[in-house]
């Protein structure tokens, strides 16, 4: 480990990455099946952390080596909401020889640290630890109580990680009203200006699994009762259907946003106009102008000359805010007779103004660290954590505060192969938030 017990007063921006390379050579690869190795190890390293400066972490399994971490940090105000400010020890697999480097070796190279991870959690999770060690060696008491969670499982739905503390474990979470985590709080060029992305909305997912059965038989027959066909037709309407864009009010509010800075304005008709002033970012907003629904797999028959009985799809859907129920009915339509549909997995779409004494104190750090800092709202197309305390009444923001380069494509380290950092960038996102936890 590079991290050694410090001296009283560490900023936290001098061990931020010295953590993040520490948390990356833990391989907690999620496979989605319970097959990965699991989170303890680096859970055990977040709560030796965090004991070390004082505060008593908890540390509990959902099943064997699936492990969270939670302690809390009392605040001055007993009648202010507690912030629960989380992230996720898990990540999603990483093929070695797609690599430039070892995705677990978390090499500093040319300024930036490289590894799975990097982006996908683990940076915020080494900002909110530096920021809480820096705070407790001090003896710098926030005005709210402060509930620090690192998750397991949240790469495939949470059900082992927040979900299972949410269902199990509800008093961790007692007396919070708001939560930050990924994914926000980040820059991008627009228009040649700076800009910072704060996440107050994200989609629904719907991860579906759609049978068809029909009579099985010997492939050398006459079968109108194909269920292989009956599912095919399903799928290939399902996949080329087009949804209309539709904007949400925290969609809508990003476009107008950006065409203030690029002078460019939105047409619904043609949104590659607007897209394309947004460069690689583009990837992560065009999503969220429409629901999606993606088919990722198929199964059916064991021979090639039997006509299976049962023919099953998966389809990915993301629903925009509000929208799951209407969503799930046309694909239904879609899919026509014949078809059964049931949840592989299914978590709620989340919307919250952009506005607030919570919004103001984000926007504020970001404008100490970077004065005159352009903040826009914007819906994230996939999904995070505050998903699962959203069942408790808690309203959670994305808000992992980095300064990037104009040239890295940031949108394509999320799950991309070469997943890196810039070190400076995690160094400016410890400042942003330790102001921000010391001073909401």
């Amino acid at each position: 480990m590079s991290v050694s017990p410090a001296a009283s007063h560490v900023p936290a921006e001098d061990e931020v990455v010295g953590i993040c390379r520490d948390l990356i050579r833990f391989d907690t690869s999620n496979y989605g099946d319970g097959t990965g190795p699991g989170e303890r190890a680096a859970a055990e390293y977040t709560a030796g952390l965090l004991a070390e400066v004082g505060l008593v972490p908890e540390i509990f399994e959902s099943a064997p080596g699936r492990a969270s971490v939670v302690a809390r940090i009392q605040g001055t105000d007993p009648s202010a909401g507690a912030l629960v400010v989380h992230g996720h020890l898990d990540v999603v697999p990483a093929q070695k020889e797609d690599w430039s480097v070892d995705p677990f070796a978390a090499e500093l190279r040319d300024g930036l640290i490289w590894g799975r991870g990097a982006v996908d959690m683990k940076d915020m999770d080494a900002m909110i630890l530096s920021v809480v060690r820096e705070m407790q060696r001090t003896g710098t008491r926030p005005r709210r109580d402060l509930v620090v969670a690192m998750f397991a499982d949240e790469e495939a739905g949470g059900a082992y990680g927040a979900r299972w503390a949410v269902d199990n474990r509800p008093e961790l979470f007692e007396g919070a009203t708001e939560a930050i985590s990924e994914v926000g709080g980040f820059s991008a060029e627009i228009g040649g200006k700076r800009a910072y992305l704060l996440q107050t909305a994200e989609k629904g997912l719907q991860w579906l699994r759609l049978t068809a059965t029909g009579r099985a038989g010997h492939g050398s027959q006459t079968n109108p009762d194909n269920a292989v066909t009956t599912l095919a037709r399903a799928v290939a309407n399902i996949g080329s259907h087009e949804w209309p864009i539709e904007l949400t009010d925290t969609t809508r509010r990003f476009l107008d946003g950006v065409t203030e800075l690029t002078g460019v304005e939105f047409d619904p008709v043609n949104p590659d106009i607007l897209l394309k002033e947004l460069g690689t970012l583009a990837r992560f907003v065009g999503a969220t102008l429409q629901n999606t629904s993606n088919p990722t797999m198929l199964r059916a028959g064991y021979k090639e000359n039997v006509i299976p009985g049962a023919a099953e799809a998966r389809v990915d859907v993301r629903t925009l805010p509000g929208q799951d129920e209407l969503v799930l009915a046309k694909l239904r339509e879609l899919a026509g007779d014949g078809v059964q549909f049931s949840y592989v997995h299914r978590d709620v779409s989340l919307e919250t103004p952009f506005a607030g004494s919570l919004v103001d104190a984000m926007v504020a750090a970001l404008d100490a660290e970077d004065p005159g800092a352009t903040v826009l709202p914007y819906t994230l197309s996939g999904g995070t954590d505050n998903k699962s305390l959203n069942r408790l009444g808690i309203t959670g923001y994305g808000f992992a505060p980095l300064q990037l380069p104009a040239e890295l494509d940031f949108a394509g380290m999320f799950h991309g192969v070469d997943e890196r950092v810039p070190a400076e960038s995690l160094r400016f996102g410890a400042r942003v938030l330790r102001r921000l936890l010391t001073s909401y």
